[in-house]
């Protein structure tokens, strides 16, 4: 009998290590670990149970009753050229501010959204529901936050911040938009949307279907204006002429003139770009009556140090909507 039952439970081992597990038998949204990484900085793995996969965040946290600050990465979601803590200041910036600041160093070509359906090649996107209902209330629990947020992104992400405030009312206290092209629904957004996610072997039919398909009218900010009433809004863009920070020492360039050139050439071409997105944004905006700290700069191109001055700028009225 004693051996009957030890090859029983042998069995039952076997088959649960070779049964695959199934979106039903997933644990639920937990936090997995949080490793301190020196100071007030962490790196905090969650488990999405809308992604079923778990998701790496950098945190800076300044101790409990601390509102919190999500910052999303640029188009490659930091996994390639890298994110906010690698590419600005964001670390050194925060590190005597009383807010809870978070960067997702994932999200590539996502958009930061919910995706209708599954990727061949970036799989399930459940961005949406990991950032406004599986994570928001474990980070609250386990660090002691106030519950006040705020949301800023750059370039892709610029139109992942605002969709993620018009899309969940009440959560959000102010949002930022650096160098975003806020359209997502006429012609032209849609095929620049395929264009930059096919370079990442994405199908962005996946993410909100067929052109006609109403999913692209319901995440295209310049439609929605009216539900950002009553935010914190900081909205930029350059003119995609060189600026400031087209120089040889600027950070990035390090002295290198041909990644000089290529910032002055493609990220010129990108930034005019952008700025033909983000005028008709902000002027759709003013005609609505919806205040904004705007900041079109007489030059620039697409690049993170202008981002990072974005940030600096946009701090202090991020900090009055949170009461940090």
């Amino acid at each position: 009998m004693y051996r009957l039952v030890r090859c029983l439970v042998f069995l039952l081992a076997v088959c649960a290590a070779t049964i695959p597990v199934t979106a039903g038998a997933d644990p639920g949204a937990q936090i997995l670990d949080v490793r301190p990484l020196g100071g007030r900085e962490f790196e905090v793995v969650v488990h999405s149970a809308a992604m079923n996969r778990p998701i790496t965040l950098w945190m800076s946290h300044p101790g409990t009753g601390a509102p919190a600050l999500y910052l999303l990465n640029a188009i490659d979601g930091g996994e390639d050229g890298g994110p906010w803590t690698r590419r600005t200041d964001v670390a050194d910036f925060f590190a005597d501010k009383n807010v809870n600041v978070i960067v997702p160093m994932s999200g590539r070509a996502s958009y930061y959204t919910d995706w209708l359906d599954d990727d061949p090649v970036l799989g399930r996107n459940k961005w949406t529901t990991f950032l406004t209902k599986e994570l928001p209330p474990l980070l609250g629990s386990r660090f002691g936050m106030t519950g006040r947020n705020a949301v800023a992104g750059l370039s892709m992400s610029a139109t992942s911040a605002l969709n993620l405030a018009i899309g969940a009312p009440g959560m959000y206290q102010a949002v930022g938009a650096y160098s975003g092209c806020p359209r997502t629904s006429d012609p032209a957004a849609i095929a620049y949307l395929h264009s930059q996610l096919a370079v990442f072997g994405a199908n962005a039919g996946n993410m909100w279907g067929a052109p006609d398909n109403p999913a692209w009218a319901a995440h295209d900010p310049m439609l929605h204006v009216d539900r950002l009433r009553g935010l914190a809004l900081y909205v930029s863009s350059g003119n995609g002429a060189p600026g400031v920070h087209e120089t040889l020492g600027d950070v990035g360039i390090d002295g290198n003139p041909v990644r000089l050139l290529d910032r002055m050439l493609v990220g010129g071409v990108m930034e005019t770009v952008i700025d033909g997105c983000t005028g008709p944004f902000v002027d759709r905006l003013a005609e609505a009556g919806i205040p904004a700290t705007v900041n079109l700069r007489p030059a620039g191109t697409h690049a993170w140090s202008y981002w990072q001055d974005d940030l600096h700028q946009s701090w202090p009225l991020f900090a009055a909507a949170l009461g940090a």
